[in-house]
């Protein structure tokens, strides 16, 4: 069961890799291209954490953020081993797996992670992200979900 989740991080890994691949080769930093009226694609270079948090820390973050993405990870790996059975609570590590590794894999190779999707209302815009991100953020919802309805029976 452990190989089906570790596939599910793997998917999550080309999926954002492909897509950065893609959009650095098509835009130049800073260069946006109108989708929607709420969305645009944009290359964007994120020295820091989710939401460019520590963007300015003078180098440090990168390995900062790359040793918290490895020890997560292997721990991840741990609990995938453990509860590879319970459907949701694995399938939310294995986005989680993914997207930690796929921002990891920007971080060592550029020294920032690659951001292109930017979504906005009226002139208000939400900090641009990525597959990883979203792999990592849907994952933690599942977990939060996971965790209510392990609640809920419990209290059965």
């Amino acid at each position: 069961m452990l190989s089906r989740w570790l596939a599910v991080a793997a998917l999550v890994i080309v999926l954002d890799q492909l897509s950065k691949l893609w959009i650095t080769h098509h835009f130049v930093l800073g260069e946006s291209l109108y989708v929607l009226g709420v969305f645009d694609l944009v290359l964007a270079h994120n020295t820091g954490a989710a939401f460019n948090f520590l963007h300015d820390a003078g180098g440090i973050q990168r390995w900062l953020f790359g040793g918290i993405a490895v020890v997560a990870s292997a721990w991840i790996v741990v609990l995938l081993r453990k509860h590879s059975a319970q459907m949701l609570f694995a399938l939310a590590l294995s986005l989680i797996l993914g997207g930690a590794l796929g921002n990891l894999i920007d971080r060592i190779a550029y020294g920032h992670v690659v951001d292109f999707l930017a979504f906005h209302w009226d002139e208000h815009y939400f900090p641009a992200f990525n597959v990883a991100d979203s792999a990592i953020t849907i994952g933690a919802g599942l977990l939060i979900l996971d965790s209510l309805r392990s609640a809920r029976h419990s209290g059965d």
